[in-house]
């Protein structure tokens, strides 16, 4: 195992490679990829499809385990942590936003939210109080536009709902760290800056650290940084600083 990296960053991934075995072959696509994200910080991640930014982004997230390399998250190597501990450490402390949403069909926006409370709550550190935590997601979703449709399916929410939904899921536990892969690639445009413009107030208001994957380039002007990922590799040239 390395040495910690600087407290100051919110996560940390060092000479991250990921091979996958398809039809006989290993397939390498991150090829020792490293990354820093300080605390509070907006990190935008840009690439051409099939760079590896996905895959990138399920290694940071603790979704997926790399081949070789480290990420640091909260001071520990991750990776090294056993897979409760590793499950515990992104739950309480990464917030997720997708592009598809992922929200569960059979449960409504409020039950959506609620979910990684209890999955939280599953590892026994704190009784599950119901009332009291689908009263924080009521309260996140009114914020946010729906308060009128708590109780709705995901089949009865339009995109830019979902999203809110997703969102608000993201944020119910209180995370440090905001993971958002394309999360207005769904949406037309008007509803795709509603969106956005949503998580990076959230963003602001919590002092959060985000990694944004977006193609879009006027999205990645409203973040400080922005780095490029080529062949499965962050380009050592392609820190952009966007002026404030």
């Amino acid at each position: 195992m390395g040495t910690p990296p600087d407290p100051s960053l919110a996560l940390c991934a060092r000479d991250v490679r990921k091979s996958f075995q398809i039809g006989g072959r290993e397939i390498e696509v991150l090829h020792g990829a490293h990354l820093e994200l300080k605390c509070g910080e907006r990190l935008c991640l840009m690439g051409a499809s099939g760079a590896g930014k996905s895959t990138f982004l399920h290694v940071l997230g603790l979704l997926e385990e790399p081949t070789e390399g480290e990420v640091w998250l909260q001071g520990k190597s991750a990776w090294t942590l056993s897979m409760a501990d590793r499950a515990a450490l992104r739950n309480r402390h990464i917030g997720f936003v997708f592009q598809a949403y992922y929200l569960l069909p059979d449960l409504s926006a409020l039950e959506n939210v609620v979910l990684p409370v209890r999955i939280a709550h599953s590892y026994g550190s704190v009784r599950f109080n119901k009332s009291r935590h689908e009263a924080e997601a009521a309260e996140l979703l009114t914020k946010f536009g729906l308060g009128e449709r708590l109780r709705h399916r995901p089949n009865q929410l339009s995109g830019g709902e979902r999203q809110r939904v997703a969102v608000a899921r993201a944020l119910i536990l209180g995370p440090e760290i905001l993971i958002a892969d394309e999360p207005t690639g769904n949406l037309d445009t008007g509803t795709g800056e509603r969106v956005l413009d949503l998580i990076l107030d959230e963003q602001r208001e919590r002092a959060l650290s985000l990694l944004l994957v977006t193609h879009d380039q006027r999205l990645s002007r409203r973040c400080d940084r922005t780095l490029i990922m080529e062949d499965g590799q962050i380009q050592a040239d392609s820190t952009v600083v966007i002026p404030q």
